[in-house]
């Protein structure tokens, strides 16, 4: 792995972010409350531009009316299709209950034969429920590529 000088502390503040291009690839580096986190700016779903997406936190409910709003600015959020990558790790997160699709039951029948009326069809599937996950979120399919990042003196570093 190779150093990269990549700016001053003073060059990304706190809630900010720095797009460079080292060894042929953008990436986009993050100060989060003093800490730094370098992600490639390649969205793994469809190649977006990652890193110029939206920062956000998670917000969390037990219930109706309730609600918490945690991690401010460490959830980015592709600009091309949504998709919420945790800053700290690269995992990506999806809501299955926002996200999910209604499916329908298919049945092949002559053309003589009335259409079959089957209880459990047009339900939606539910999805499996992941213990890691935040409060009513699933770990998705997708990891952007993150590097390590460190602090020398004044200088953002990060290896490649």
């Amino acid at each position: 792995m190779a150093k990269h000088i990549v700016a001053t502390i003073d060059e990304i503040p706190p809630g900010e972010r720095k797009l460079v291009q080292i060894a042929g690839r953008s990436i986009g580096i993050f100060n989060i409350n003093g800490e730094f986190f370098a992600l490639r700016d390649r969205c793994p779903h469809q190649g977006g531009p990652l890193c110029q997406g939206t920062l956000s936190g998670l917000m969390e409910s037990d219930g109706p009316g309730q609600y918490q709003y945690s991690r401010p600015d460490e959830i980015l959020r592709c600009p091309w299709h949504g998709w919420e990558f945790d800053i700290r790790t690269g995992q990506s997160w999806f809501d299955p209950a926002r996200t999910r699709v209604r499916r329908y039951d298919v049945y092949l029948e002559s053309k003589d034969a009335e259409a079959d009326e089957t209880p459990d069809a047009g339900k939606p599937t539910e999805a499996p429920a992941a213990s890691t996950a935040p409060a009513g979120r699933q770990k998705g399919p997708y990891l952007a590529e993150t590097y390590p990042v460190s602090v020398e003196e004044t200088y953002v570093v990060v290896e490649i």
